[in-house]
């Protein structure tokens, strides 16, 4: 089965000193062990770059550019990234308009549209509750806490 990872997780990942760090880690090795197919997306480095970069007064990590750039890169060697398509803006636009998704959430609406143009039905996110709502409107998207796993 795929699962595409949130930002949120790669987020984790990349810094041990987080209290949500061992939990993520784990999440994703466990998986791993279960034959899952952990993806990425372009977004998900997108995003992850603009965290990793950002000042900690900002609630980022304040990475210099080259760690950040490494940790992406290691991303990527690790979990498959999902191209971007053609059918996944028409997929993102029926998903907040039918949602009526607003403001940080058309993100989050992005990576759902990701996993319905994809096939892709579990979602690896500390932010189950963003997508409670997108799930009703995109069937057969699960989103799943990491300390669940």
């Amino acid at each position: 089965m795929a699962v595409l990872l949130d930002t949120n997780v790669l987020v984790r990942l990349a810094n041990v000193a987080d209290p949500k760090y061992p939990i993520a880690d784990k999440a994703v090795f466990e998986l791993h062990r279960r034959g899952e197919t952990l993806h990425i997306t372009p977004q998900n480095l997108i995003e992850f770059r603009n965290v990793a970069t950002r000042p900690k007064a900002a609630n980022g990590l304040e990475l210099p550019i080259p760690d950040a750039e490494a940790k992406a890169a290691e991303f990527e060697a690790l979990f498959p990234l999902l191209p971007e398509t053609k059918d996944i803006f028409p997929a993102w636009k029926a998903l907040v308009a039918s949602a009526g998704v607003i403001g940080k959430q058309v993100h989050d609406a992005r990576l759902a549209a990701v996993c319905q143009v994809h096939g892709v039905n579990q979602l690896l996110t500390f932010n189950t509750a963003h997508f409670a709502l997108l799930a009703t409107f995109a069937p057969g998207i699960i989103a799943v806490d990491p300390a669940s796993v």
